[in-house]
């Protein structure tokens, strides 16, 4: 029988074993999700109403629409971008190695721990 794979909780405070600046960072970009979904739904609800009123074809709201989300899109992608270079130089700054620098640390580990493994072999 397969055994169910174990799932860490999350607390109100956030996952376990956060530091303050992953935590402070994930409520940033829960943020930014909420406002971005919330515009989109005020956006779709202007056009909607300007549709109803009969001051813009349907055709054009849908038009309009579709412009709004594709900016939307390509702003998000340069807001990301911007974060992501943004943490990258604070983590380097911190001196915080990356998933590369561990991984490399981590094949030179096992190589040495090969060598010294061979090395107490007996001839």
């Amino acid at each position: 029988m397969p055994t169910k794979p174990k799932v860490e909780e999350v607390t109100p405070e956030g996952a376990k074993g956060e530091t303050p600046l992953t935590d402070l960072l994930r409520k940033v970009l829960l943020a930014t999700l909420g406002a971005a979904v919330i515009a989109q739904e005020e956006i779709e609800a202007l056009i909607n109403k300007l549709v109803e009123r009969g001051e813009i074809a349907e055709k054009d709201g849908k038009k309009l629409m579709h412009e709004m989300m594709d900016k939307r899109k390509s702003k998000t992608q340069e807001v990301e971008e911007e974060f992501n270079k943004n943490l990258k130089d604070v983590l380097e700054r911190m001196n915080i190695p990356t998933k590369s620098d561990i991984d490399s640390l981590s094949q030179k580990i096992a190589g040495l721990s090969k060598k010294i493994d061979d090395l107490k072999k007996p001839s």
